[in-house]
């Protein structure tokens, strides 16, 4: 697999809740490294193995979220990419018992190796900048706007188009335009 297909899957695995893709993204003893920056979410700082990531970022994350849309703010990494891809992102999704949405922002840090078969990530470092709870009532229009861009990769400028002009996702826009 290509860095883009790693990273591709990991997306699919998390928003989705299919688990049995983490395996075809990460290495048996690939490190996840959380930054939090906002106190309206929260994560283990570490996991070690495909198991462990894989209860925090899929088995345990989908039993509170659901309408989970993550976009990678660039363009795919070359197929000749280094063992290493960084790039800002871009999340939106709904809490399964209040029906709040979510609108957050961050970065992700891929190291990569090669093994045997493929290349799998070994190391996974994200940063959750902000993380914005918003009521019930928001969500249809977020949900708009999430749906019609192009998943995962979205340009910023793209990601500005149809964003709801609420009040509560400055911060969010902010970013986006950086």
């Amino acid at each position: 697999m290509t860095a883009e297909a790693v990273v591709r899957t990991y997306l699919r695995a998390k928003d989705e809740n299919r688990p049995h893709l983490m395996q075809l993204a990460f290495a048996e003893t690939a490190k996840l490294e959380m930054e939090v920056e906002t106190g309206t979410i929260s994560f283990p700082p570490l996991s070690e193995g495909i198991e462990s990531i894989t209860k925090v970022l899929v088995r345990d994350f989908g039993q509170v979220y659901e309408n989970v849309y993550t976009f990678c703010l660039t363009n795919p990494p070359p197929i000749t990419s280094d063992k290493v891809f960084e790039c800002r992102w871009v999340l939106g999704m709904s809490e399964k018992t209040s029906g709040a949405a979510r609108v957050g922002c961050g970065r992700y840090h891929w190291s990569f190796q090669t093994g045997e078969r493929r290349l799998v990530a070994e190391r996974l470092g994200i940063t959750i900048k902000i993380m914005q709870v918003l009521p019930p009532d928001y969500l249809n229009p977020i949900m708009q706007w999430l749906s019609e861009l192009p998943y995962p990769w979205c340009p910023p400028q793209q990601c500005l188009k149809g964003m709801p002009e609420f009040a509560e996702l400055q911060g969010v826009r902010s970013f986006i335009e950086q």
